[in-house]
């Protein structure tokens, strides 16, 4: 963003109202992640999971992506993963059930009925990961601690916790969806990364005071600096990749005149799936954890085994679990990219508006040519995502420090496909607002 951008974001006063909006709405969700669903001893429940959560890299994981909200036991604490969980279904749904697919084709109103549903099915998704969280609270705190930091809630206890925490989720989809209308940039986004980004004060706080006690560590601490930068550099490489296929338009001639002619390209982006395979692969490899943790305590000795080995198998600094994560973000990398980008709908829109792509011949040929590029593309970006999804764990055998988990490789692509994705939105108002004085 240049000097004259930032100059006319500060003079248009619908862009100055739309990022006062943006910062309002951030600030209500900071304050919202220290507001704490009733329970009896709150600051004892807060400790526990606070030290439950650094001990353990997943569930830090989706600690970070809530801004701390979970160790607070917020009402956000769900955050926005119901909704975001509610999106994929009714994406998945759009290509795969005929009525949603027809919805999804009828334009504007078509796509307002997709969201309402989607709203909809926040709702139950919401109230069931909220039983589930709290569950895990209870059952945790009364295995670790000897008590239930819950405090064995009544009926009426237990509904108000869920309602809260369920309304908690909504209050949120509503901001980001405030965001999206009335400020800049894609609201749910912005707060996602909002929640990542106000984890970094308490990290490089910490790794400052580690560097104190122990000058060993100033070496790593750097070398961390350095990897990151490297990092978000790699991401920014790899997220604005495309390779732009040549597409023509023949000329036609009418009583007119004529009209066409035109050269353009198509834009195929290295990485079209964005972060959903990495969101897969991480509710995937929460299955064993899960199960695991259902079935350690079973009367049957075998299964009881077989579970406390699942648990150990799949933790997340295991080989077996990094393999898998690896792989799984490939291979979820190549489904989503298939779903959402159709070679046989693409070839057929450009033959209907009479463009083709020099040298190979309209319709199935076509079809057969993007489908060849964009395996071979998405191979790439495939490879990308993995490693970037991994390189927290392996930085960690180097380095034997556990910042390198604080925000990680999913956070930090996050980040920066949001940030540059703002910025774009940013620099496109300010320059209609700049066509608009003529």
């Amino acid at each position: 963003m240049n000097l004259a951008v930032l100059s006319q974001v500060y003079k248009n006063k619908d862009l100055r109202k739309r990022l006062i909006i943006v910062i309002a709405i951030l600030a209500v969700y900071s304050l919202l992640a220290h507001v704490p669903v009733p329970v009896p001893d709150s600051a004892s429940l807060q400790r526990f999971l606070l030290k439950l959560f650094n001990s353990n890299p997943l569930l830090g994981f989706a600690n970070l992506f809530s801004g701390g909200a979970i160790s607070n036991f917020s009402i956000i604490m769900m955050g926005l993963g119901p909704f975001i969980n509610a999106s994929i279904i009714m994406q998945l749904l759009s290509h795969v059930v005929p009525k949603f697919e027809a919805l999804n084709k009828e334009g504007e109103m078509g796509r307002n009925k997709i969201n309402q549903y989607t709203r909809l099915l926040t709702v139950p998704l919401a109230a069931i990961q909220s039983v589930a969280m709290v569950t895990f609270v209870s059952q945790t705190s009364k295995k670790i601690e000897g008590i239930d930091l819950i405090g064995r809630p009544s009926l009426v206890q237990w509904i108000v916790m869920i309602v809260t925490i369920t309304a908690g989720s909504l209050l949120l989809m509503w901001l980001g969806e405030i965001i999206t209308e009335r400020g800049i940039g894609n609201g749910i986004s912005l707060l996602i990364m909002a929640g990542i980004v106000s984890t970094v004060p308490a990290t490089i706080g910490q790794m400052i005071s580690l560097a104190q006690v122990d000058t060993g560590k100033i070496v790593s601490t750097i070398l961390l600096i350095i990897l990151a930068i490297a990092a978000i550099y790699f991401i920014v490489m790899i997220n604005e990749g495309q390779r732009n296929i040549p597409v023509s338009y023949a000329r036609r001639v009418s009583a007119t005149g004529s009209y066409g002619g035109v050269d353009t390209h198509l834009p195929l982006r290295v990485i079209t799936a964005g972060v959903i395979p990495i969101i897969f692969a991480l509710a995937f490899l929460s299955i064993p954890g899960i199960v695991g943790q259902l079935f350690t305590n079973a009367k049957t000795s075998w299964l009881s085994s077989f579970a406390q080995q699942l648990t150990k198998l799949f933790e997340p600094s295991t080989i077996v679990y990094t393999i898998s994560y690896f792989g799984l973000v490939i291979g979820f990398t190549y489904f989503y990219t298939f779903l959402i980008f159709k070679p046989e709908e693409v070839a057929e829109n450009l033959q209907k508006q009479g463009g083709f792509i020099p040298g190979i011949r309209p319709g199935n040929e076509t079809a057969k040519y993007l489908k060849k590029i964009i395996a071979r593309i998405t191979f790439a970006g495939a490879l990308a995502l993995g490693i970037i999804a991994v390189m927290p764990f392996i930085i960690q055998v180097f380095i034997k420090s556990s910042s390198a988990l604080a925000i990680g490789g999913t956070g930090l692509l996050i980040v920066v496909a949001v940030v540059i994705e703002t910025m774009k939105q940013i620099e496109s108002r300010a320059l209609m607002a700049t066509y608009e004085k003529y």
